[in-house]
């Protein structure tokens, strides 16, 4: 089997095409079945009337009295093309205490099921805090992956951000390598491009990465089977994509650029624009082998986006604050979080239109999505009812169904996250009194 620097050699081409040769079936170390796990955080709460299904039960079988199947509510009904492919997790919660107020402890302890340590972050009327005292769960299970060779891939995890504020709090990480090691997601595309694929500084000279790229791609693919051509033109179409940002950045550039107001978000009106782009990045990334586990997030707790191609106005956050009598926002709020389940159903789709590399089935088959919140609602800032929804076939679980749990720490659905990779040894994870019984049984 010949190996990739072999290949390159052999036909004479640079090494900033390696990156895109990682996941080529004809090059590939082994023929395992690979695993993913992609975990996708939206803030402040949701709407419960509007989210949680009426009852639990199958989402595509009839229930034993004959009555309809489970139906989705409204701001899950962008996933009912994954009907059979989703699950929905009911009365799991996290049950954290301690310093820092709900949002802080709702992010910070979303993924680490651990305390946060004392610190001098103020928020609310809550005591201060810092950091997270303990690793989060896509970090323990990343680096369970690394420790084999046959699972070890080259990045290891990657945190994805959409519109994350710059500025490091316990507001805005929810992805630690340890105690005290929060880890910043990278919300700028071209940032995310130029880590997976050059080795740019800036968007200027990635124009010089893409040139020499696509010819080098082109002389790659003469030299390899069918499917390894198949899986580098979708890479190629790709750099092309970004080639197009690129120009459009530079059209917009040679315009004037008003003063903005401070703590307004330049990119605001570009969230769309931007989730897509960073959703693309991720397909290629996993389809490339770089990383079987990924985060992507979505703003920050206390998360403030104002929607106004949504026809909202308001930010985020404020809106979650209203009262549940308070219809208008209410309805608002299902429109933001619609969106968001948009989102997530266009990176299932992307993963179910795309064919598993080397493998049978497709990448969603081999994937397995993970929405989640800090909150189970806004308004009360209660950590109850969190809403967790999984979508995808890569951890084993039985899907197609909404399922309801009597109050279970969410500890133990981190647990059960590590089981499905094979990481049976860890029996405990974040704070141990809320670890219980195990791992929950979802297969």
């Amino acid at each position: 089997m010949i190996t990739r620097r072999e290949l390159l050699r052999r036909i004479g081409i640079g090494s900033a095409v390696g990156p895109f040769l990682g996941n080529l079936p004809s090059l590939a170390a082994t023929a395992t079945a690979k695993q993913r796990l992609v975990i996708v955080f939206t803030p402040d709460g949701t709407v419960r009337d509007t989210f949680w299904p009426t009852m639990a039960g199958s989402f595509t079988q009839p229930m034993e009295d004959g009555s309809p199947p489970v139906a989705l509510r409204p701001i899950l009904e962008p996933l009912a093309p994954f009907k059979d492919r989703l699950l929905t997790l009911k009365g799991i919660g996290n049950k954290i205490r301690g310093d820092g107020d709900g949002h802080m402890r709702g992010i910070g302890c979303l993924l680490t099921g651990v305390e946060l340590f004392p610190g001098n972050i103020q928020g609310g009327s809550d005591t201060p805090a810092g950091w997270s005292s303990g690793p989060s769960i896509d970090q323990e299970i990343a680096r369970f992956l690394q420790a084999r060779e046959e699972t070890a891939t080259r990045c290891g995890s990657l945190e994805f951000g959409v519109l994350v504020p710059e500025r490091a709090d316990t507001w805005t990480r929810m992805v630690y390598a340890g105690p005290n090691k929060p880890i910043t997601p990278i919300d700028d595309p071209y940032q995310m491009f130029n880590r997976l694929y050059g080795r740019a500084k800036n968007r200027e000279s990635m124009q010089s990465v893409l040139d020499e790229l696509h010819e080098d791609l082109a002389r790659v693919a003469s030299a390899l089977p069918a499917e390894d051509r198949r899986i580098l033109e979708e890479h190629a179409g790709l750099v092309r994509e970004f080639e197009k940002e690129l120009a459009a950045d530079r059209d917009t550039a040679a315009h004037a650029v008003p003063a903005l107001e401070p703590g307004v978000l330049e990119q605001n009106d570009r969230m769309p624009t931007i989730s897509r782009m960073q959703i693309d990045l991720l397909v290629a990334s996993l389809a490339a082998d770089f990383s079987r586990v990924a985060t992507l997030q979505y703003t920050n707790s206390v998360g403030q986006p104002h929607m106004k191609w949504l026809g909202v106005e308001e930010g985020q956050h404020d809106l979650s604050h209203e009262p549940n009598s308070n219809a208008a926002a209410q309805e608002k709020l299902t429109k933001i979080n619609t969106w968001y389940a948009g989102e997530v159903a266009h990176l299932a789709a992307r993963l179910a239109a795309t064919p598993e590399p080397g493998g049978d089935g497709s990448m969603l088959d081999h994937t397995t999505i993970l929405w989640t919140n800090e909150l189970g609602e806004g308004n009360s800032h209660t950590r109850e009812d969190i809403p967790w929804v999984l979508i995808g076939g890569g951890l084993g679980f039985r899907a197609g169904r909404a399922l309801e749990f009597p109050s279970v720490p969410h500890n133990r659905l981190l647990l059960t996250l590590a089981h499905a990779f094979g990481h049976t040894g860890l029996d405990r994870f974040g704070n141990p009194d809320f670890c219980g019984e195990g791992a929950l049984a979802l297969s």
